[in-house]
């Protein structure tokens, strides 16, 4: 079924320019904030450090929703579910640009997400169900440009705009994407919708009290003096976890099924992916914030500073599959990982006297072998799944990366205000704490390299990577 009489041919044209746009506002909408977050907590009279709020929930909406966003297409047609996604996505923007306080911010954070959560999902859908299989790859490259721009541009955008407007204007600018995004989704995006709409609510919300659980005794670790709610928050998240493996165990279609584990590959891949991206997803939030509050440089300056990471990453892209070729899955993951663990460390050689100019190689070689890494980790993960256990294992693996990414940013702030708090340690200079925290994060992640001892040397041989 198609959007109304508009012909396949110039469906075909339109659809891909119709997810680069829902692709291009997640990704920037999730870059944009990084630079911005200083000139956001002096304006709602906040310590910056208490800003990550503001990108958590944003993050955490994204991983809670995506696994409802199939069952809602095949519900009520994939059109409907897309506009819909983007009139929640540009209210939710609206409501961030005209929030008072942060607590207004994190709502509206989450009502973004929940949009951003439907439309990238379901726009890939349409597209994988209009073209046939010859013409998908060229489309789907065409789709996921932006998703490349997006990271260069955001922090620089975000920079520009909070210095020479104001950081309202950040959220502002996603309105007429949202817009433009609308009106050709109603015009061009085809219903399809399917008859058979299975889906596990059960244990969908079983898995999304868990993961919030877990996240929120992350937040309380960095804010609560008392330990105690803490850790009932955090065992109360072990238990759903628990809760939902005994229901999945005996559940008919599980959302996530148990089977899944059973691959060893992508066992691997989902505990080396929340491993690693532990230490590697706090960088480009821990970096800007260091340049403006410890060297008290504008947010353009941070921008600029971090923007060749996202740029070398295309290099990666380009590059990963020789490399995977001559070198194999296993010894490509262990060696990147060390890598890219040695180079966070390498943040924290240049002091408040260097040049913070010295960060540009740095980051721009992390950014060269983030990509390598992030291309090896997602591929190996869906390697060696069966054709029934792809979308189901492909689903979870996306849910994985956003929770690590929430998780991360979470841990890297609360080792950062543990060194902070430590006035004896850092002299009460704020750029030490900065320091040490790159140093913890960094051996921390070379440390998570072990996660890929696990992988044997010919595992991945009979795949062409992909991200």
């Amino acid at each position: 079924m198609h959007a109304k009489s508009t012909p396949r041919q110039t469906i075909k044209k339109i659809l891909p320019l119709i997810l680069a746009t829902a692709i291009f506002m997640q990704m920037l909408d999730s870059t944009i904030l990084n630079t911005s977050l200083p000139s956001i907590a002096k304006d709602l009279e906040e310590s910056p450090l208490n800003m990550q709020n503001a990108i958590i929930s944003y993050v955490l909406t994204l991983a809670l929703f995506m696994p409802v966003s199939g069952f809602l297409a095949d519900r009520f047609g994939t059109r409907k579910v897309f506009v819909f996604s983007l009139i929640i996505f540009s209210l939710g923007s609206i409501f961030c640009a005209i929030s008072q306080n942060l607590t207004q911010l994190v709502i509206a954070r989450v009502i973004q997400g929940v949009g951003g959560s439907l439309m990238t999902p379901v726009g890939k859908l349409a597209l994988i169900k209009t073209f046939d299989r010859n013409e998908l790859l060229k489309a789907m490259n065409f789709a996921i440009v932006p998703a490349l721009i997006g990271p260069v541009l955001g922090p620089l955008v975000g920079g520009y705009i909070v210095d020479c407007l104001s950081w309202h204007w950040i959220f502002l600018i996603n309105i007429p994407f949202g817009i433009l995004g609308i009106v050709l989704g109603l015009k061009f995006m085809p219903n399809y919708n399917s008859k058979s709409t299975d889906f596990d609510l059960k244990g969908f919300l079983i898995f999304a009290a868990a993961s919030l659980l877990l996240s929120i005794s992350l937040e309380l670790f960095g804010e609560s003096k008392n330990i105690t709610p803490v850790l009932i928050v955090f065992i109360l998240g072990f238990l759903f976890l628990y809760y939902y493996y005994r229901h999945a165990k005996k559940g008919e279609n599980p959302i996530f099924p148990l089977s899944l584990f059973q691959v060893r590959t992508f066992r691997v891949g989902i505990v080396g992916n929340l491993a690693t991206r532990l230490g590697i997803s706090s960088i480009p939030l821990l970096l800007p914030l260091m340049i403006q509050v410890a060297y008290h440089q504008t947010a353009v300056v941070s921008g600029w500073i971090v923007a060749p990471m996202a740029l070398t990453a295309m290099f990666g892209k380009s590059s990963v599959i020789k490399i995977l070729n001559k070198f194999g899955y296993k010894r490509t993951l262990m060696v990147n990982t060390i890598v890219i663990g040695i180079l966070i460390c390498c943040l924290a050689i240049p002091n408040i006297h260097s040049s913070i100019y010295w960060f540009v190689p740095i980051i721009a070689v992390m950014g060269f072998f983030n990509s390598i890494q992030f291309t090896s980790m997602n591929t190996i993960s869906i390697a060696d799944l069966r054709n029934f256990q792809t979308s189901s294992g492909n689903s979870l693996l996306s849910v994985n990366q956003q929770l690590a990414v929430g998780f991360g940013i979470a841990f890297g702030l609360i080792v950062l205000k543990i060194y902070e708090n430590n006035t004896e340690l850092i002299h009460h200079e704020v750029h030490q704490a900065f320091r040490f925290t790159f140093l913890t994060v960094g051996i921390l992640t070379i440390l998570s390299s072990l996660v890929f001892r696990r992988l044997h040397i010919y595992d991945g041989k009979n795949m062409k990577s992909q991200d």
